[in-house]
């Protein structure tokens, strides 16, 4: 008599392996990720196709340019940043925009406490050209004025470059003639024209003329800008050594 023991069915599918410790797999062939420079975004222009600056006098070319930054240290620790890191930025801009160019930085350094914008500071620092020409041009003496100068606006009179001593209704009583250059103004028309209903010493006629005699006294050598119309009142002439200087507008009482 014969045993028959019966054998165990193969499985149709493969037992899963038992897991496996992973920190002690080493692969054969590992495959390193390509490690990647950190990049800072930089924003880039579109390219245009380039054209002639009309700038340039003919015949030369452009080489170059120069970018004015105005920002002091504070400014940029504020903003997060260093004046070194902003450069570095725009240094990089320029080698992704044009990876041959060349490039060159300079700090502009002025006496602490100078005052100005930090751009118009570094313009003159670094000796751009039409920044040095403005401040020669501002700090250029004025020319001496010569002759008799009327400055309506500023209410004052040089001569010679020298300021008359004019008292406020002298000045007053002037410039009511100059604005009506030309023109015979009567006693009548100007104590009208100077003194109002309310004030306490309201001028005759004769006071006018002391009051004409006052100023022209003080004129000096140019009193003959005021000029006596016998037995009708006086009149401004203009003068080749008269200048007069209005208000940016207009004058109402300018006739």
């Amino acid at each position: 008599m014969s045993l028959t023991i019966p054998q165990p069915q193969t499985a149709l599918r493969a037992a899963a392996p038992a897991p496996t410790d992973l920190g002690t797999v080493t692969p054969i062939r590992p495959r390193r990720a390509a490690v990647q420079p950190e990049r800072t975004t930089i924003p880039t222009s579109p390219v245009v196709a380039p054209q002639r600056n009309r700038a340039l006098p003919e015949g030369t070319e452009a080489r170059g340019f120069a970018l004015y930054v105005g920002i002091d240290e504070e400014k940029a620790a504020a903003a997060g940043t260093t004046l070194a890191a902003v450069v570095e930025q725009l240094k990089a801009l320029t080698a992704q925009l044009v990876p041959t160019a060349e490039t060159y930085a300079a700090v502009a350094v002025a006496a602490e406490h100078s005052g100005g914008r930090d751009v118009d500071v570094v313009r003159l620092a670094l000796q751009d050209r039409s920044a040095v020409a403005a401040r020669k041009q501002a700090e250029k003496p004025e020319p001496e004025e010569t002759g008799v100068v009327i400055d309506i606006s500023r209410k004052r009179v040089t001569l010679d470059g020298e300021a008359a001593p004019l008292t406020f209704k002298e000045f007053e009583l002037l410039q009511f003639l100059v604005l009506r250059e030309g023109r015979t103004v009567d006693r009548s028309a100007i104590i009208e024209g100077l003194w109002s209903d309310g004030e306490d010493e309201t001028p005759n006629e004769r006071t006018i003329d002391v009051h004409v005699r006052r100023l022209r006294s003080k004129l000096g050598a140019f009193e003959e800008i005021v000029r006596t119309v016998r037995g009708v009142g006086y009149r401004f002439d203009r003068h080749a050594d008269v200048a007069v200087r209005y208000a940016s507008t207009p004058s109402p009482d300018l006739f």
